[in-house]
């Protein structure tokens, strides 16, 4: 056992009962049922971890209540979403801005389906979160992508960062002169979806990165549409500032969408939150069909006041543990695949690996998971700049993330 890791998950549980193959006797989620036994499932976002103990317990309060009725509103989730968001990041709102939708997905359409009933030109950096190109199918949008750019001055991406991590490459940022002008141009940008943090890199883009944003967004009457679900996961040291406070100081119109979802591992319960920005946004969320708020879980809400609530002694431990994993995983990287490099995350449990140096073509996931038995996320889902990558996810036991490098390594042409 490493020195920089414990022998329990978050709740302490024993890894050991997170071995892959009890856990898929015991879960029914499409981690473990969408590949067969003997393939390592590490694609999906979602944590091998067991959920908080604070939870569980209010998850079986409810059913021995019977409390399994609809929904018309956020009720007590709106406080404990606030409290939050107040002593994790002072970002103060007002409990009547906070609306409920069933996921981030819904979020996403159905306030895109408020603010824009007519659709136009949707921008979004890439490469990014694939399920985003599936959910805009469903309303009346044309997706226009902008890639995600280096930093001025940025090294080789077979250079070593400044930690000295030789596996590292510097992370992209948002290309705002890009983004300028793709809003300034014609037929020019109606609304822009902003992933923060990004997903897949684990970027947190900066405070003044997004008061640009919010500034061009005021300028050019783009809508945007703050993701924030991956927030609560920042980690130590590493400042995560919420869009929307920046954007109602510029005026721009926008909403957070989010949840606990990612935070605690809860993303069945199917509960999330739409934020207004300012009362003029707020205006538009409150004419949301009231199915919005029905079609939500009253058990993911109840779930997700535990998680906000009851739940940051869980969430600190299970960063304290991604950060631990993130580090065997970097030493794995360095001493057993040359030619793999990875994007590190500032926030969540997933890294963006670059095998474009490592003979595997342009969709390495797919020959991993023939050749080593691994399921990773294919890198060409994610958009432009996805090619010769794939997403892999580290919210799992130490064990799992050696045999994954170890059968990895097995699949990787010899140099």
């Amino acid at each position: 056992m490493s020195d920089h890791e414990d022998c329990t998950d978050p709740g302490g549980v024993p890894f050991a009962e997170l071995d892959p193959a009890l856990l898929r006797r015991e879960r029914t989620s499409l981690k473990w049922t969408r590949y067969p036994a003997g393939v390592l499932p590490l694609f999906v976002a979602e944590m091998d971890f067991a959920v908080a103990p604070a939870i569980q317990r209010t998850l079986i309060e409810r059913i021995r209540a019977s409390d399994t009725g609809y929904l018309d509103g956020p009720g007590p989730l709106a406080p404990a979403f606030a409290g939050f968001a107040r002593d994790r990041w002072g970002w103060e709102i007002p409990h009547d801005r906070i609306h409920l939708a069933t996921d981030v997905a819904t979020g996403i359409v159905e306030s895109l389906r408020r603010f824009l009933p007519r659709g136009g030109r949707l921008l979004l950096p890439t490469p990014v979160y694939p399920s985003f190109f599936e959910m805009l199918d469903e309303v009346p949008f044309e997706v226009v992508e902008v890639p995600l750019a280096r930093e001025p001055g940025a090294a080789a991406a077979d250079s070593e960062e400044p930690d000295g991590d030789p596996a590292a490459v510097p992370a992209p940022r948002l290309d705002l002169d890009a983004i300028e002008r793709a809003f300034a141009g014609e037929p020019g940008i109606d609304a822009f979806l902003l992933c923060s943090p990004h997903n897949p890199h684990g970027l947190i883009h900066s405070a003044e990165e997004l008061s640009r944003l919010a500034e061009l967004a005021a300028r050019y009457g783009v809508f945007v549409i703050s993701d924030e679900i991956h927030a609560p996961l920042t980690h130590a040291g590493e400042p995560f500032t919420p869009f929307a406070p920046l954007a109602a100081a510029a005026g721009a119109l926008a909403v957070t969408v989010t949840s606990a979802s990612k935070g605690w591992n809860i993303a069945g319960t199917k509960c999330s939150v739409i934020v207004a920005a300012d009362e003029r946004a707020n205006a538009t969320l409150r004419g949301l069909p009231p199915e919005v708020a029905c079609r939500t879980s009253i058990l993911g809400l109840h779930a997700s006041i535990a998680a906000f609530a009851e739940s940051r002694d869980w969430l600190e431990r299970a960063v304290a543990q991604i950060e631990s994993n993130e580090r065997l995983f970097g030493e794995l990287l360095r001493d057993r695949l040359p030619g793999v490099r990875r994007t590190r995350s500032r926030a969540g449990y997933l890294n963006w690996l670059d095998f474009r140096a490592a003979g595997l073509g342009e969709d390495p996931a797919r020959r991993l998971r023939d050749a080593a038995r691994v399921a990773l996320n294919s890198g060409p889902a994610f958009g432009a700049g996805g090619s010769g990558h794939a997403r892999i996810n580290l919210a799992c036991a130490p064990d799992t993330i050696r045999e994954a490098v170890r059968r990895i390594a097995t699949a990787l042409p010899e140099r």
